[in-house]
């Protein structure tokens, strides 16, 4: 592909020197364009890390998105696979500038694990989000009073002021409800997360209060899993999908364990989790049903 072929401002991210998406989408979809390049050119993974110094697991990494790229290797990099046009290095440049830069959930870093970082980055700017929890309220539904607890729970002992810090970054990963744009949620929730009195009773109670409230948000399907339903689908736990609306970004499946994340993008794993997802909603009261079901088992707290 010539220089005059090629688009000068790679999927229109960058506008102006200011990013339109997040660090971690915009880490994302420079590995994948960078990806691109080199496959283009028949160079491999190996081939392209010798020329900045870095190894193939690390090259892996920053194709997949999962770290930064330097200025520098950038530059080298689009020198290797023939990329010579300026405005067009200057875009790959600049998004890489933007990518590099932190996201505002920087400054919580001290409590906030790395491996979850990535997931707060992809939430953030997804379009979509599907999830299913079996122990507690959904992160983005928690009210602040119900988050607390949950964090008293994960976090025994911790200083208050690192609890506040924790419920603050829970409370600020919740914008994007508030977006004129927000992303459309489908959260199935197990009867039994609902039933667990998590904090107290009257935390409980302002926590179903919300979820009845969220029941009305037109980007909100919110769906419940009774007790009836017996054995079901998700017995592996809790896991989410998220969507971008990028054509370089694949849905992305997540899993959280206790001290690490897993992140599956590979077609074949991630429709495994939507199947079963697609199943849950089956075997969930119907969404229509939710608000009503959320306030029988408020009667009960």
């Amino acid at each position: 592909m010539s220089a005059s072929q090629r688009d000068p401002n790679p999927l229109g991210l960058v506008e102006n020197g200011h990013a339109r998406s997040g660090p971690t989408v915009l880490r994302i979809v420079l590995g994948a364009q960078l990806k691109r390049l080199r496959d283009a050119k028949g160079i491999t993974r190996q081939a392209a890390g010798y020329t900045i110094r870095a190894s193939d697991a690390k090259m892996s990494r920053l194709e997949l998105g999962r770290v930064g790229y330097k200025q520098r290797d950038v530059a080298d990099l689009l020198t290797l696979y023939g990329v010579e046009d300026e405005t067009e290095r200057e875009s790959f440049l600049a998004l890489a500038r933007q990518a590099s830069s932190p996201g505002w959930w920087h400054k919580y870093s001290e409590v906030m694990p790395s491996w979850f970082e990535m997931y707060v980055g992809l939430e953030q700017a997804a379009s979509v989000i599907r999830n299913y929890q079996v122990q507690f309220a959904p992160g983005l539904f928690q009210t602040k009073d119900y988050a607390r607890a949950v964090t008293l729970l994960g976090n025994p002992g911790a200083p208050e002021s690192e609890v506040d810090l924790r419920v603050d970054l829970r409370m600020t990963r919740q914008v994007v409800l508030e977006r004129a744009a927000p992303p459309r949620i489908w959260s199935v929730v197990d009867e039994a997360a609902l039933r667990r009195p998590v904090g107290g009773s009257r935390v409980m109670r302002g926590q179903i209060e919300r979820l009845i409230e969220l029941t009305d948000e037109p980007n909100v399907i919110l769906q419940v899993v009774p007790f009836t339903a017996g054995g079901h689908a998700a017995s592996g736990g809790p896991f989410s999908v998220l969507r971008i609306s990028d054509p370089d970004i694949p849905d992305i499946a997540y899993l959280e364990q206790l001290t690490s994340a897993l992140y599956l993008d590979k077609p074949a794993e991630v429709d495994s989790y939507l199947m079963v997802m697609d199943r849950l909603c089956a075997e969930a009261a119907a969404p229509t049903r939710t608000k009503a079901v959320l306030t029988d088992i408020l009667r009960d707290v």
